[in-house]
């Protein structure tokens, strides 16, 4: 039943990535309650080392998947060959 749950809830974020093409933002409240504190628990699990071994992959490939859509800084300096790109 809980494992159940908890796969409800990732299948949900990872749509709402793959839709939205970003990570869930934490000062929408609908997609904080939604997704935002979901995601917080869970790292706070891995890091913890206390998540179930079957959720461990999926979680991963799921922070990998955000980190695709990871907001980038238009400001943020790019140094590639030894230039420095804005």
């Amino acid at each position: 039943m809980q494992d159940e749950l908890w796969l409800k809830k990732y299948q949900g974020v990872k749509a709402f990535i793959e839709t939205n093409h970003r990570n869930p933002s934490r000062h929408n409240p609908e997609e904080r309650f939604k997704y935002c504190n979901w995601l917080k628990h869970n790292k706070k699990l891995l890091n913890a080392g206390e998540m179930k071994e079957d959720s461990v992959a999926l979680f991963k490939n799921l922070l990998e998947l955000g980190e695709k859509y990871r907001r980038v800084n238009q400001y943020e300096c790019h140094v590639t060959d030894n230039l420095i790109v804005k």
